[in-house]
C-alpha cells in the first residue's frame, strides 16, 4: 500500500492525502503531504478532514437510532413530524424515500443553498419549511435522483424527534460512543485545525480557507473526522453486531431500499456485483471516499485535501486505486481521461481565441465591410445570435449538467467556471464588436466614395 501511495499521490497534484483501512476490527492507516499547500504540517492519519457526502450515512444511522426507539417510522411521511409540510405536496414524502433519494427532489434542488450565504448561515428548521414550500421534481417513489434538501430535511427531523440539534445529537449519540476523538459537526461556529481544502486553479490548486460552518447543510456533508476516526466508523458498520445499532438495522442499510432505487440503500451506494457498499464527498476543496465489504470484514477510508481538476489534476485514481488495493480488488486506473482534458483546454483557451478574433476584426475591416448580399448579412449577423447561444450554453446548460448552478461550478472548479464566464462574455463582445468595426467602415467608405464623385 505504502508503494502504491508514492506512485499515485504525486499525480494527483494534491497536497496531502490520509487514508485507513479496516480488516476485521484491526486498523491500518497512512498519510502524505501536508495540510496546506507549502506548509511544514503534516497530514496524519489523526487529521480531520471534511468528510462531505460520507456524512449522509451518519444522518442515515441517526435516523436508524430513533427508528429503533420508535420515535421515527421510515414508511410515514414527512408530514407526520414537520408541520411546515403538512398540507404540501411534499407531505406524503416518506422517511424511507429521503434517505433513499427517491423522495423526488432533484440534485438542483438539492444544490439550491450554494451562493446563498443568508441559507447557509441559519437554521435547519428554517431551511427545512423552505423544501416544504418546493414541488418536487418528480413523482416520490418513482425516480432515484441524489439530492441534499432530502438529508436537510432529514436534520430538521433528527431535531425535532430527538430535541438535541443536529450536531449535538451526532457527536454524543455516534461519534463519542465510537471513540472518534479527532471527529466534530458544523455547528454556524468556526473550524479548529484541520486539512485546508484546496481548489484547481490552471493546473495547480490554490487554498480555499473557510470561514463559519453551515448548519445547513451538515446533515449532507458537514461532518469532520480523520482517516483512523472513520476506520473505527466503518469497523462498526461491518462487525456485524449489535452496538449503536441493532445488526439488522445495519443490515437494512446496507440493502436496496426500493425498486426505484437499486444501488442505493440508506445512506450508502450499494454494489451488488462487487458485495460492496459505499459513499464519496465532495465538497470545496476537499474529496473522500469511504467503502466497505462486509462479508469480509473490511473498510477502507481515503481523505484528499483537494479538489481533482477536469481532465488535470484529477485524485479519482487515488482513491479508487487505494480502495482497490484495500479490498484485494483488481484496479486498472482511469486511464487517459483525454475528452476532460479537451474539454477543459477548449473552454480556458476560449476566451484568447476569441480576444484573437477581435484582433482579427480589426485588421480585416475592410473585408469585412466590402461583404453585400444576403450571405453577406448572414455572415455578418449570424456570429452576434451564436455567440449568444454559446452563452447560454456557458453560464446555464453546463452547469445545468453538473448539477447546479454557476454558483455551484464556481464553488468547486473555479478556473473552468470562470473560463467559461470569460468565454461567454468575450464571444458576444467579439460578435457586436465585429459588426461595430464592419459598419463603420461601410460608413466611412461611403463617404469617401461620394466625396470622389463630388469632386
Amino acid at each position: 500500500m505504502e508503494q502504491l501511495v508514492d506512485a499515485e499521490w504525486p499525480a494527483s497534484g494534491a497536497p496531502g492525502v490520509a487514508y485507513a483501512i479496516v480488516d476485521h476490527g484491526e486498523i491500518a492507516s497512512g498519510a502524505r503531504g501536508t495540510v496546506l499547500a507549502g506548509s511544514d504540517e503534516a497530514v496524519t492519519p489523526d487529521t480531520p478532514f471534511q468528510i462531505g457526502s460520507i456524512s449522509k450515512s451518519f444522518t442515515a444511522l441517526a435516523i436508524m437510532q430513533l427508528v429503533e426507539q420508535g420515535r421515527i417510522d421510515l414508511d410515514a411521511g414527512v408530514g407526520t413530524y414537520l408541520g411546515a409540510f403538512r398540507g404540501q405536496p411534499s407531505a406524503a414524502i416518506t422517511i424511507r424515500q429521503l434517505l433513499s433519494h427517491t423522495s423526488g427532489y432533484s440534485t438542483v434542488q438539492g444544490n439550491a443553498m450554494h451562493g446563498d450565504s443568508a441559507a447557509g448561515e441559519g437554521e435547519l428548521a428554517a431551511y427545512a419549511a423552505r423544501i416544504a414550500q418546493w414541488n418536487p421534481a418528480h413523482q416520490p417513489g418513482t425516480v432515484w435522483e441524489y439530492s441534499n434538501a432530502n438529508y436537510q430535511v432529514l436534520g430538521a427531523l433528527i431535531e425535532q424527534t430527538s430535541g438535541e440539534d443536529y450536531a449535538t445529537y451526532v457527536e454524543s449519540h455516534i461519534l463519542a460512543p465510537l471513540g472518534m476523538d479527532n471527529s466534530s459537526v458544523a455547528d454556524g461556529g468556526p473550524r479548529g485545525e484541520m486539512a485546508v481544502g484546496h481548489r484547481p486553479w490552471f493546473g495547480g490548486h490554490r487554498p480555499f480557507r473557510q470561514g463559519l460552518t453551515e448548519r445547513i447543510n451538515a446533515p449532507a456533508g458537514g461532518i469532520f473526522a480523520s482517516a483512523n476516526d472513520l476506520a473505527l466508523y466503518l469497523a462498526m458498520m461491518v462487525n456485524g453486531e449489535d452496538d449503536i445499532i441493532t445488526a439488522a438495522s445495519k443490515a437494512a442499510m446496507l440493502h436496496p431500499a426500493s425498486e426505484a432505487s437499486p444501488f442505493y440503500g440508506l445512506g450508502w451506494f450499494i454494489d451488488g456485483e462487487s458485495g460492496t457498499a459505499s459513499h464519496s464527498g465532495l465538497v470545496p476543496g476537499t474529496e473522500t471516499l469511504a467503502t466497505i465489504l462486509p462479508s469480509q470484514g473490511k473498510g477502507v477510508a481515503v481523505l484528499v485535501n483537494a479538489n481533482g481538476g477536469i481532465g488535470f489534476g484529477e485524485n479519482l485514481q487515488l482513491r479508487n486505486a487505494i480502495t482497490a488495493k484495500a479490498l484485494g480488488f483488481d484496479y486498472a486506473g482511469e486511464g487517459a481521461r483525454l475528452w476532460p482534458k479537451v474539454t477543459y483546454l477548449m473552454v480556458v483557451l476560449l476566451p484568447l481565441f476569441f480576444l484573437a478574433s477581435i484582433a482579427w476584426a480589426w485588421r480585416n475591416r475592410r473585408k469585412l465591410a466590402a461583404k453585400s448580399g444576403v450571405s453577406g448579412l448572414f455572415s455578418l449577423w449570424f456570429p452576434l445570435f451564436a455567440m449568444f447561444a454559446v452563452a447560454a450554453v456557458l453560464l446555464i446548460l453546463i452547469p445545468y449538467m453538473f448539477g447546479g448552478s454557476l454558483d455551484t461550478l464556481l464553488l468547486y472548479q473555479p478556473d473552468f467556471a470562470q473560463a467559461m464566464v470569460a468565454a461567454a462574455i468575450t464571444g458576444p463582445v467579439w460578435a457586436i464588436f465585429r459588426l461595430i468595426v464592419t459598419y463603420r467602415e461601410k460608413a466611412r467608405t461611403g463617404r469617401n466614395e461620394a466625396g470622389e464623385a463630388a469632386g
